[in-house]
């Protein structure tokens, strides 16, 4: 696995703490960003699919009861 470079300025007091509490900042960064990385992903996957059903008429709604009622008549 690869790994790249990130430098950020936070406040010192910050820093200090985080030291002082022995937390591993680079994995709270880690999980932070990938957590934020899901929920844009989310986001965008809701609009796209939101944009597609908007297309041929349908709400999201309408769109999950179809896929019930299909799923009841196997």
């Amino acid at each position: 696995m690869s790994t790249e470079v990130l430098s950020v300025r936070i406040r010192r007091e910050l820093k200090e703490e985080a030291e002082r509490l022995g937390i591993d900042v680079k994995s709270v960064v880690e999980r932070a960003l990938e957590a934020e990385i899901r929920r844009v992903r989310k986001q965008r996957f809701k609009a796209l699919l939101d944009e597609g059903l908007k297309s041929i008429g349908l709400t999201a709604e309408e769109w999950v009861e179809a896929v019930r009622e299909t799923r009841l008549e196997r």
